[in-house]
């Protein structure tokens, strides 16, 4: 018997800010931009990409592509779609791990 399976959608489940927040929290976590790219899409799906796209000032079709799988939006962009969604970008300072700092981009 062959399995049947669905494509999973995280943008069906993301429904609360708090659900929201600790998704991209957990994608900035991971490290790797590119999912940090594609929790933003997922999101802005989950709250009407139309409407983000209005928000931010580009065409909807613009803002699929930037926040796709192959996506590579520019910060501003990033920011723009964050605040939109009601977040902000925030640094903070990561620990050192034995006399220097640890970060996958120095990598």
């Amino acid at each position: 018997m062959a399995l049947k399976t669905k494509i999973w959608d995280a943008s069906k489940l993301l429904t609360s800010d708090k659900q929201i927040t600790a998704y991209l929290n957990a994608a900035i976590e991971d490290g790797d931009p590119a999912v940090v790219v594609a929790a933003l899409g997922d999101i802005a799906r989950a709250k009407g990409m139309s409407k983000i796209a209005r928000e931010v000032g580009v065409s909807r079709e613009s803002l699929y592509r930037s926040l796709s799988e192959n996506g590579n939006p520019e910060f501003g962009t990033i920011v723009k779609v964050s605040e939109c969604l009601g977040l902000g970008v925030k640094f903070t300072q990561l620990p050192k791990a034995k006399g220097k700092r640890t970060s996958a981009l120095a990598q």
